[in-house]
Parts: structure tokens; C-alpha cells; sequence
């Protein structure tokens, strides 16, 4: 090819769905059967406890996986959603997972590999899907698919800096999850699990811990005291579960006025007290509230939690509470099948936290601060990577 061209994905790769193996014969040691949830992106996860017997795979080449082989979903809500296969080691395709494996010598499989991570791809991809309930795209339509296809050269030079670009974010988040690591193998080296609490500590419940004034320890308000036709354009705001999950205080949704402030001055947010996630799917997620933040009041869904800091640090605490152990133990266990919610606040008030010195507490929270000021540079760092090949994507394939 000496100049672009719109050429079908059919034209120039195999594609094909997969088998629809009988769960009945899936065992743990076999051949991996890679399903939708497989897919990740940049890889696939390989799950070994889903597989299939060998003398399938043998007597099957038309499912077999190779490496370097591109696989898309093709129903569902991530209908379109991409993973590349990069192991030496066998796998089968799953029914609902579609392949896409290029012949053409003249096509580079990577630039292809970039051009189907595409938002211009998924999009022709959403298009194509049929079925109301359940998004489907069959092995044709993908095949029907035309894409930009530039000279050989031009291909592999973009590939190159797509994938330069895709390997420095792979390595900054590497050093964003050590990070992280990094705080939590500290915690356990200095205070050990806090459940099992192997080195003795004291044990206090939470009302021995937060400060004595009133509310330090609260519920949200019913409901019904604040109905969204009392909300105001500015004001005070109303603290919500996205504070939490996401330690986002710029995020600003809804105001009371200052008469409704007054009446609910029990649920008063104010810097440093802690937000904990009452419900759902992030049930007992937390963050602190940070000293710039506007004055307002916690909603139905979160507990408000006003520590006394010479008993307990709140950096302390919030690691404390966000140990997995911790919560599987305290807070989420036997929640019921329904949606999880905090257990009452006569639970809460009886569970034991461990309560090393407050000068060890604060020594462990300096140590986090340092880590996070490093976590911020590493997360800005990631972000301006991000733009950079969102750009480029834009540039070579919008």
C-alpha cells in the first residue's frame, strides 16, 4: 500500500467467535477458556481455574488462541471491549469473545491493535451491535468494518509511538500501586493486622476515640430532611457518598440555605472529621475532610466521624478502618443479599480498634503524607501521559 486506504478488517485478518463450552466439563487443570471478563486491555488475565480438558484444544485448532491474536467482546454491556494476547502458552476462545487475527503482510498487527483500542472503533462497533436487552455483534459485522490503513512504514511508526506512549503509563501506574504497596507494608511492619492484632496493642471502641463534644460520631439525617426541593443554587453545601469514594471535595451538587443549615447543625461537616460510605457496592469507603472545604452537612448516606487527636489519628484511622481484614470482619460481612449497608450504629460503637500510642499513630502518618505529595507528582505525571495519547489517538485515528 503506497498511500492510505479504507480497507474492511475482513479483508486483511481472521475473525471468528468462539465455542460454547459446557460449564459441566470445565475443570482446573486444562487448557484456559478466555471469556469476556479475560479481557484487560493491554493483556488478558489468565484464569486457571476455568479450563478446558487438553484433547479438546488438540483436537480443536479452529479455537485455539495464539499469541498476538486481538479479542474483542461481542455481547453485553462492554460489547467492543478489547485485550490482546501476549502468552506462549495455549487458551481457548469463549462463544461471546470474537477474534481478530491478522494475514496481511502488507498491515501491521499492532497498528491494528492500537486502531481497534480506538473511541472511533468502539463506536463503529456500538453501531453494529444489534439486540435491545443485550448488545450483540456477530464475527460479519466486525468483518465489515473498514479502517484507515496507511503505508507499511507509516503503520509501524505510529504503533511505535503509540506503544512508547502505552509503556510509560503502564510504568507510572507500576509506581503508583507500589506506592501504595508501599504505605500499606508499613502498616503492617509497625502495627501488624488489626484484627488479629499480634502485637498487643490497646483496644478501645469508637465513642472512647472521637472528641467529646456533641455529634462527633453521626449518622446522616432521614431522608426526608433533605428533599431536593429544598435545594438552593449556593449556600451550604450537602456532603454525599461521591465526597468519600472519591476524596473529591470539588465536587459541589447541592446547597441548603441557612435557615435548613440551622436545623440540621447536628450533621455538620467540618476539616478533619471523617466521611464514611453508609451503602452499596463501596459500603464503608472514607475519607478526611480536608481544611478548605465548604461548610455543610453529611446526607442520609454517609457517618460522620470527629476523632480526638490525642487518642487517635485520623491518617491512623482511616488506614485502620480500610484494612480488608477490618472490614470484612467489622463492616461487610453478613450484610445480607440485597444492597450492603452499615451495620446500626450500636455495632459500630462495640467494634475494638487497635490504639498504639498516639506519637507512633502521628509517626505513621507523617510517613503517609510523604508518600502521597510522591503519589500526587507520580498521578500528575500519569495524567499528562494520558492526554498525550488520547491526543495522539485522536490525531491518527479521529
Amino acid at each position: 500500500m503506497s498511500k492510505w486506504e479504507m480497507v474492511k478488517l475482513g479483508e486483511v485478518s481472521i475473525i471468528q467467535g468462539g465455542y460454547a463450552f459446557k460449564s459441566a466439563q470445565f475443570t482446573k487443570n486444562g487448557v484456559p477458556i478466555i471469556r469476556i471478563g479475560n479481557l484487560n486491555g493491554d493483556t488478558v488475565d489468565l484464569d486457571y481455574d476455568i479450563c478446558y480438558p487438553l484433547e479438546f484444544w488438540i483436537a480443536n485448532d479452529t479455537y485455539r488462541i495464539k499469541m498476538g491474536d486481538i479479542l474483542v467482546a461481542m455481547s453485553g454491556a462492554t460489547v467492543g471491549k478489547i485485550g490482546r494476547y501476549t502468552y506462549n502458552q495455549p487458551a481457548l476462545l469463549n462463544q461471546r469473545v470474537g477474534l481478530i487475527r491478522i494475514y496481511d503482510n502488507q498491515v501491521f498487527p499492532n497498528y491494528v491493535y492500537h486502531y481497534v483500542k480506538s473511541s472511533l472503533f468502539l463506536k463503529q462497533i456500538q453501531q453494529l451491535s444489534f439486540g435491545c436487552a443485550q448488545p450483540n455483534i456477530s464475527a460479519k459485522n466486525i468483518e465489515s468494518i473498514s479502517i484507515p490503513i496507511p503505508p507499511l512504514e507509516t503503520q509501524k511508526q505510529i504503533a511505535k509511538t503509540l506503544d512508547t506512549a502505552v509503556e510509560l503509563l503502564a510504568m507510572r501506574k507500576q509506581q503508583l500501586a507500589e506506592l501504595e504497596n508501599l504505605i500499606n507494608s508499613t502498616f503492617y511492619d509497625m502495627f501488624g493486622d488489626p484484627v488479629i492484632n499480634e502485637k498487643g496493642w490497646a483496644l478501645k471502641k469508637l465513642p472512647k476515640l472521637v472528641a467529646k463534644s456533641k455529634n462527633s460520631l453521626k449518622r446522616g439525617p432521614f431522608g426526608g430532611a433533605l428533599k431536593k426541593e429544598i435545594f438552593v443554587d449556593e449556600g451550604y453545601l450537602v456532603y454525599e457518598q461521591n465526597h468519600a469514594l472519591n476524596n473529591d471535595y470539588s465536587f459541589k451538587r447541592y446547597f441548603i440555605d441557612q435557615k435548613t443549615f440551622n436545623q440540621l447543625k447536628d450533621f455538620e461537616v467540618k476539616p478533619g472529621d471523617i466521611l464514611i460510605s453508609c451503602s452499596g457496592v463501596y459500603l464503608g469507603k472514607l475519607s478526611i475532610v480536608p481544611k478548605d472545604a465548604l461548610p455543610g452537612v453529611i446526607n442520609q448516606a454517609l457517618l460522620k466521624v470527629t476523632l480526638d487527636n490525642k487518642e487517635m489519628n485520623q491518617i491512623f484511622f482511616v488506614y485502620v478502618f480500610g484494612n480488608p481484614n477490618f472490614k470484612n470482619q467489622h463492616i461487610t460481612s453478613s450484610r445480607g443479599s440485597g444492597i450492603p449497608n452499615l451495620p446500626p450504629m450500636s455495632v459500630i460503637k462495640n467494634i475494638n480498634f487497635i490504639t498504639p500510642p498516639i506519637s507512633i499513630q502521628n509517626q505513621f502518618a507523617e510517613m503517609v503524607i510523604k508518600i502521597e505529595e510522591q503519589k500526587a507528582l507520580v498521578q500528575k505525571a500519569i495524567d499528562e501521559t494520558q492526554y498525550l495519547f488520547d491526543s495522539l489517538m485522536n490525531e491518527y485515528f479521529d
